[in-house]
């Protein structure tokens, strides 16, 4: 299986920091390489970060905020020039169209790549051509409309080794039985849940920046990783509430609540020098596996369940 991990391009809320850029995140997936919230500076942290315009197969933006968006008029000419070879799909808020095309035609640049547009209306399944996954969204709270995402891979059937050798199948056989389902096997036939047991797919959910809603629990049930925002600490709730976000606190218990797998904080104030405390008051409402973004960060999808 080729290697699944979020790459860290920016962890900055609002305005970039001497240490933090603004957001921008890759989530490599096999063949896929879906870039969330393309903010200021994108590009380059994508050369830092060792991944070429070449290798994004989907942009996906939550909300037009400039920390959230304003990256995209660079990718998207890097993505021309580059002549990638294969269609963009992009998604964001419908009630952002105008944004989305000032930003797409920012300046003058020759077009050669297919952007496949797909504004968001509302909550649900979203198209996604070509992939091997089911990428949904739902709505989240904040003052201007806002969606966050989340990528399920369908459970699939894995073949046992120890089952096919008590059979003696093996070679071309095998790859029969997996497309076909069952083949005959020395006067009877064998099925393919005789050799195999069922895996749970992998997820993943981006939940930017919100108040605590049913949306983001509903993104977060039950995923493997989850990538959200944590603005404040807790000292600072009144100033989560006033302006749309979450405290490190108020996300880990998003996370606690849904069952979440792995915990990944991002998106900080420029208020806040070290993250030390963001950490502590995630670990104690979650008391799992927190991880506090950093910028060119590689963070891999924890081991399947």
């Amino acid at each position: 299986m080729s290697q699944r991990e979020l790459v860290v391009l920016g962890t900055a809320s609002q305005v970039p920091t001497a240490q933090r850029n603004h957001n921008g995140y890759v989530l490599r997936w096999g063949g896929e390489a879906i870039l969330f919230d393309p903010g200021e500076g994108t590009q380059r942290q994508m050369i830092h970060a060792g991944i070429s315009a070449t290798d994004l197969t989907r942009v996906a933006i939550t909300h037009f905020h400039g920390d959230h968006s304003l990256g995209l008029a660079g990718v998207v000419q890097r993505i021309n020039l580059d002549r990638v070879p294969h269609p963009v799909d992009a998604y964001y808020p419908a009630s952002g169209q105008r944004y989305f095309d000032n930003l797409c035609d920012a300046t003058a640049y020759h077009r050669t790549v297919e952007l496949r547009t797909h504004p968001i209306t509302g909550p649900g399944r979203l198209p996604a051509p070509g992939a091997l996954f089911q990428l949904t969204t739902a709505r989240l709270d904040h003052p201007v409309e806002a969606f966050g995402y989340r990528i399920t891979e369908p459970d699939y059937p894995a073949i046992l080794p120890d089952r096919l050798a008590e059979l003696g199948l093996s070679g071309p056989l095998v790859g029969r039985l997996q497309r076909e389902g069952e083949i005959p096997w020395q006067g009877g036939t064998v099925r393919l849940e005789d050799v195999s047991t069922v895996r749970r797919g992998q997820s993943f959910a981006f939940v930017m920046d919100t108040r605590r809603c049913a949306g983001a629990r509903e993104l977060a049930a039950g995923v493997d990783m989850l990538v959200i925002e944590a603005t404040f600490a807790d000292a600072d709730a009144h100033l989560a509430e006033e302006h749309g976000h979450l405290t490190a606190g108020q996300a880990a218990r998003i996370a606690a609540e849904a069952g979440a797998h792995t915990l990944v904080l991002t998106h900080f104030s420029q208020r806040y020098r070290t993250l030390d405390t963001h950490f502590a008051e995630a670990q104690r409402e979650f008391g799992g596996n927190v991880v506090i973004a950093s910028d060119l960060a590689r963070i891999p999808l924890p081991p399947r369940r």
